[in-house]
């Protein structure tokens, strides 16, 4: 985890968020145990308190579990749930901005997927883990048309 915090948000909440964005990339995983309370304090010298708050907010979330007397571990699904939820808010708050960018720039789909800013997407899709980039082909909701006879 980064040792700098920001001003623009509470140190719990950006805790909170690192603690999503290992998850999310893979370095946690189900499990797995949070780091400590008492460690996380101590190696970014900020109150337990404020560690705890931030590991609250993934208990209420349902993402981690506190084991009495043995530590906080990531729940089973808590990758997906986030997945799940981190799409939503792309598509609801960011996606209406990108969107308006590429139609105020007049950019078409095929000058997206081309070789544009000098990165090939097709390729650099290609080289994504399938599970990290999009659903599973068998929970995807699109359908393939039927060749015609």
């Amino acid at each position: 985890m980064d040792r700098e915090w920001n001003d623009s948000q509470p140190i719990y909440r950006q805790l909170r968020d690192r603690v999503v964005a290992m998850i999310l990339d893979g370095v946690l995983k189900e499990g797995d145990p949070l780091p400590s309370v008492r460690n996380v304090a101590a190696e970014y010298r900020v109150n337990p308190l404020t560690v705890l708050k931030g590991y609250q907010q993934l208990v209420d979330e349902q993402l981690v579990e506190s084991k009495r007397g043995r530590g906080m571990f990531v729940n089973a699904g808590a990758r997906d749930l986030l997945l799940k939820g981190e799409r939503q808010r792309f598509l609801a708050e960011e996606w209406p901005r990108v969107h308006a960018t590429i139609r105020r720039l007049g950019l078409t789909p095929e000058e997206l997927l081309n070789d544009a800013g000098g990165a090939n997407l097709p390729a650099a899709l290609d080289a994504v883990e399938p599970d990290a980039a999009t659903p599973d082909a068998t929970n995807s909701n699109t359908t393939e048309e039927e060749p015609k006879a």
